[in-house]
């Protein structure tokens, strides 16, 4: 990652392949990832990813959780079709072995996710879960490094923490991030472009307030700013 830019991933949160086209003819280079999640890939936008993949790096949000063998095998399919990164909720071992396996040799990272930046504490009791949020991110967080995955997913407000707990080498990739002044949508627990890099994030991620600007790629050179100011301090 030698450029501001490099670390910025927008999220194609949009309905359709066609929108998602249109911003990524608008946003061209001047972000460094995109982000394809379920929503988009349940509308065509796998396809999408494979065509974006030999221009772009691609951000797979897929969320993998399911027995060990369906894990392998989406992993793999996800790591034939040339994008950069998985995501894989790190919830239990054998989920992330699995997912470990079906990366084989390629080059696909892995980011386990942690905590969903959308719940706080009373939501995780609602799951059977007795922990804060930075606690069990930290927990989850421990059990994708020693599955040897490269990086996790977790809220900028856990960024400082989990590089304290997992050192320099595992990537930090942080969604929920919000210009400041920006609205919060539904997300609880987030942060601004440059808080999140100085507390530690690798990569920031930011839909909304870039894909429905009046100028898409005005409002994400704005935040490849914030970020390069956060990089000199």
């Amino acid at each position: 990652m030698t450029l501001p830019r490099d670390r910025l991933v927008v999220a194609l949160d949009v309905p359709s392949v066609e929108e998602a086209k249109g911003l990524i003819e608008t946003l061209g280079d001047s972000v460094g990832v995109y982000k394809i999640g379920l929503e988009l890939l349940f509308s065509g936008g796998f396809a999408l990813a494979q065509g974006l993949a030999r221009h772009h790096q691609v951000f797979v949000d897929a969320k993998l959780l399911d027995i060990e063998t369906t894990v392998e095998r989406a992993t793999a399919a996800v790591a034939a079709s040339g994008a950069a990164f998985l995501t894989v909720h790190a919830l239990d071992a054998k989920t992330l072995d699995a997912a470990v396996r079906g990366r084989a040799d390629t080059k696909l990272k892995l980011l386990g996710v942690t905590v969903l930046t959308n719940l706080a504490r009373e939501d995780l009791k609602e799951q059977g879960v007795d922990r804060s949020p930075e606690e069990l991110a930290v927990y989850r967080a421990m059990l994708a490094q020693e599955a040897g995955f490269d990086g996790v997913v977790a809220s900028g407000q856990e960024a400082a923490t989990l590089r304290n707990a997992l050192g320099p080498g595992v990537l930090i990739v942080t969604p929920g991030v919000r210009p400041k002044g920006a609205e919060g949508h539904d997300q609880t627990r987030t942060m601004t472009p440059a808080e999140a890099i100085v507390a530690g994030a690798n990569y920031i991620v930011v839909g909304r307030p870039i894909t429905r600007a009046a100028d898409p790629r005005e409002a994400a050179e704005a935040i490849v700013e914030e970020i390069a100011s956060a990089l000199s301090r």
